[in-house]
Formats: structure tokens, C-alpha cells, sequence
């Protein structure tokens, strides 16, 4: 008796952006509201990170809400229909529920479902993550479309008395929708990660912190105060902080090598770029990274962390969406996008702008 022999899906040739979407929260903090909460001065943050102003979500605007809105201008954009979408893939560190994801409830509100949803944590590469999994199903023939959304409210976890990275962090959230091309429109991803750094950036406090004080007093038989303990537990809250010195030196030598890789694999030089989007991590790293490649003066070169902050995943979706709304001749050029942070972790592909 013969053994069957299975059925694959048909490979496509390739993949390409067809669309992308953005949202921007309206409330905008200048870098003299941050000086209330830290030492500082408008002069000195601008000096080390270029940031003038960023863009934070009010208390009634989710990541979900934020995801769900540049997800439909990139679907609307794609000129595809909700209901053609074979997978959604949000990056996100801040959905403040471990689960459910906030991937399924996005595909719901789409109405896109019962498309696959799945949420990844790969903080400030959690974008370029995204592209490398959406590129895969649509080449696979897994999926026809795949939206892809970063999208972050790091204000939820932030201290604002908190030097380290406090004043960097901004919300907001940006989406592209990848769909099969009769050639590649999305080069090789060079991804990975470097564990031995993991403490580089990270959270102050962790659940196990919480619970710890609660079963400290449960021990000692004592009949805990509700108010004292909710005010523990805020003050126990999570929330960021980082090692510039060893994120920056990082970013700065370890990416631009990477950098450099992902146009190798793809097959192309900076001159054939059109574009260079980095994660908008600081300006001085924007810079260095430019320097380090050799960039020609006709690549633009993303710069909106100038007045949205650093957005970790959703900082290269809204990057991308702000430099074709400004410079529409960039449609159908090459980008090369790169994200890095918490992990810490990496991602960079060369793919061509809707």
C-alpha cells in the first residue's frame, strides 16, 4: 500500500507592502511638561535625543484603539476588504493583558474574522518581526494578506520621575497590510537577538514583586491596610528603565552591521535606496547609523522622533507613513527599515513602499 502524499499550499514568487495606516494620539507633551517630572531642560533633551515633542494616548484610548484605527486606513489603503484578511499580527509590549491577545480582539473589531491573530513581544523589533512571519505566510500561500500592526501606549508604563528613559517614550500606533507580488517587494530578514544583554532595558518591578509584599503580609498574619496596599502595588508597578550607555553603544555598532547585512542579502546598495527607516530610538543613533552606512543625500532618512518620541514597535510603521505623506515620491522606492531594543533583539528588511 502506497503512502499518500500530501498537498502543500502553491508558493508565490513574492510578497510587497500594498498599503499603511497610522494613528497619532492628540494629546502632545513638550519636553518643558517631561522637565516637571525630572532634572532636566528642553536645551539638553534635545541635544542628546533630537525629540522636541511626543504624542501620548488619553486615558481612554487603548492599543487596541490605536491598532484597530491604523489598521483600517492600511486595509482601506490596500484597497482589499477586511474580510480577505488571512492573518493579523500585532507587536506590542504594552496590551496590558497576558492574554488574550490583543490580536484577536482587533481582528473582531476589523471584522475580519476567523483570520489567525497572534500578538509578539519583541519590543522596538517587534515591527520588523511582523514583516519577516506576514512575508513568510503570504509566500507560503498560507495567507493572501496579512496585516501587520506595531502598536504601543507606553505611557501606561512609564515613571515619569524616571531618568532613564521617561522623557524618550511616546504612544501611538502604525500598520501595513503585505500582500503576493509578481516579483519580491520584501528582501530577506536579518533577525535575531543578544541575550546577554537582556538586562539592558527591562522593567522596574515584575508581578512576582507584587505578590511577594502580599504574601510577606499574609505570613505575618497581619490584617493589611486596602488603601496602604493599593498604593504599594502602584508604586510596585512595572514600569521602564534602561542602561543607555550599553543600549546606545549597541544600537550604534552592533545595528549598523546589521544594517549593512540585510542590504547585502537583499542584493542591493545604499545608492539603490530611496529611503532609510531605524527604529526612532534617538536621533544621535538615527545619525550614526546613516554615517556608518554611507549614505547618499538622495536617501531620506526617517527623522520622527523628532515630535513623536520613541514608540518602540510602532516607531517604523509611523515613521514610513509620515516620510510617503511628505515625500510621495518615495512610492514604489526602496526602504531599509531596521528595529532594535529590549531582549535585546533586532530585525532590518529592504521592501518596497507602497
Amino acid at each position: 500500500m502506497s503512502t499518500p502524499t500530501l498537498k502543500q499550499n502553491p508558493v508565490r514568487e513574492g510578497t510587497r507592502i500594498l498599503g499603511i495606516g497610522a494613528y497619532r494620539p492628540n494629546v502632545i507633551v513638550t519636553n518643558a511638561d517631561v522637565c516637571q517630572w525630572i532634572d532636566s531642560s528642553d536645551e539638553w533633551i534635545q541635544q542628546r535625543t533630537g525629540i522636541i515633542t511626543r504624542h501620548r494616548a488619553p486615558r481612554d484610548v487603548s492599543v487596541v484603539d490605536m491598532a484597530e484605527a491604523a489598521a483600517r486606513e492600511a486595509i482601506a489603503n490596500a484597497g482589499i476588504e477586511p474580510s480577505q484578511v488571512g492573518a493579523v499580527i500585532v507587536s506590542t509590549v504594552t496590551h496590558p493583558y497576558a492574554t488574550p491577545s490583543a490580536a484577536a480582539l482587533i481582528t473582531d473589531r476589523l471584522g475580519a474574522s476567523p483570520a489567525p491573530a497572534y500578538d509578539v513581544s519583541a519590543a522596538c523589533a517587534g515591527y520588523c518581526y511582523g514583516i519577516a512571519q506576514a512575508d513568510a505566510l503570504v509566500r507560503s500561500g498560507t495567507a493572501e494578506y496579512v496585516v501587520v500592526i506595531g502598536a504601543e501606549k507606553l505611557s501606561d508604563v512609564i515613571n515619569n520621575h524616571e531618568r532613564t528613559i521617561s522623557f524618550l517614550l511616546g504612544d501611538g500606533a502604525g500598520a501595513v497590510v503585505i500582500g503576493p507580488s509578481d516579483e519580491p517587494g520584501i528582501g530577506p530578514s536579518v533577525w535575531g537577538s543578544d541575550g546577554s544583554k537582556w538586562d539592558a532595558i527591562g522593567m522596574t518591578h515584575s508581578q512576582l514583586d507584587i505578590r511577594d509584599f502580599a504574601e510577606e503580609g499574609m505570613r505575618a498574619g497581619t490584617d493589611l491596610d486596602l488603601a496602604a496596599a493599593g498604593e504599594t502595588q502602584a508604586s510596585l508597578w512595572p514600569t521602564l528603565r534602561q542602561d543607555g550607555q550599553t543600549v546606545f553603544r549597541w544600537a550604534v555598532w552592533e545595528m549598523a552591521k546589521m544594517a549593512k547585512k540585510a542590504l547585502e542579502v537583499a542584493g542591493v546598495t545604499a545608492e539603490d535606496l530611496g529611503a532609510f527607516v531605524p527604529h526612532q530610538a534617538n536621533m544621535r543613533i538615527v545619525d550614526e547609523l546613516a554615517k556608518q552606512l554611507k549614505l547618499p543625500e538622495s536617501v531620506i532618512i526617517a527623522r520622527d522622533i523628532a515630535d513623536a518620541g520613541n514608540t518602540s514597535a510602532a516607531s517604523i510603521p509611523l515613521a514610513t507613513h509620515r516620510l510617503l505623506a511628505e515625500n510621495p515620491e518615495l512610492s514604489g522606492k526602496l526602504s531599509l527599515q531596521i528595529g532594535f531594543g529590549a531582549g535585546l533583539v533586532f530585525g532590518a528588511q529592504v521592501v518596497r513602499l507602497p
